[in-house]
């Protein structure tokens, strides 16, 4: 039996407050994500489409709507890529001790109630690490759920919770 060693960087998932919307608001639409970067499992829009929808539930009154909502996030997955870090030298062979996957998340906020809240194209990115000796594949599935729960907290705080 191996044992695997995943590192994630950066802060966990906290919700200080509950969201601080307009009473008005009562919908969101939160299409597919689209995947402009043709990398990472083949389910990864939908993984970030579902994981956004639930937390935008879970921590509102909003109901999930297809048509004519008061707030519509539109996502899109521009950067999936990994990277060498934290170089070390063995032999006199230079190699990385942690690989990150880093991922960046472009959103479109509509306010349909108070349009001057809305804004476009603003980029979310966070990264997770992990050891050399860790297979890829074995760490990407533990790495895009830790990452895309940091992206969704980012969006959420700066589209309904005023942070």
């Amino acid at each position: 039996m191996s044992a695997i060693s995943v590192s994630f960087s950066g802060c966990g998932v906290y919700s200080f407050s509950p969201a601080s919307i307009n009473p008005d608001i009562k919908t969101i639409a939160v299409p597919l994500y689209a995947d402009l970067t043709g990398m990472g499992p083949a389910n990864l829009s939908r993984r970030f489409t579902e994981k956004t929808r639930d937390y935008y539930q879970r921590n509102t009154k909003l109901s999930v709507v297809t048509q004519n909502p008061d707030l519509q996030l539109d996502c899109s997955v521009v950067g999936y890529q990994f990277t060498p870090v934290a170089p070390t030298s063995s032999g006199g062979t230079e190699q990385a001790a942690q690989t990150r996957l880093t991922v960046t998340v472009e959103v479109t906020f509509t306010n349909n109630k108070t349009p001057d809240e809305s804004f476009e194209k603003t980029q979310f990115s966070a990264y997770g690490d992990f050891a050399a000796s860790v297979q890829q594949s074995t760490a990407e599935a533990q790495l895009i759920e830790e990452i895309s729960d940091q992206i969704i907290l980012k969006i959420f705080n700066q589209t309904v919770a005023n942070w």
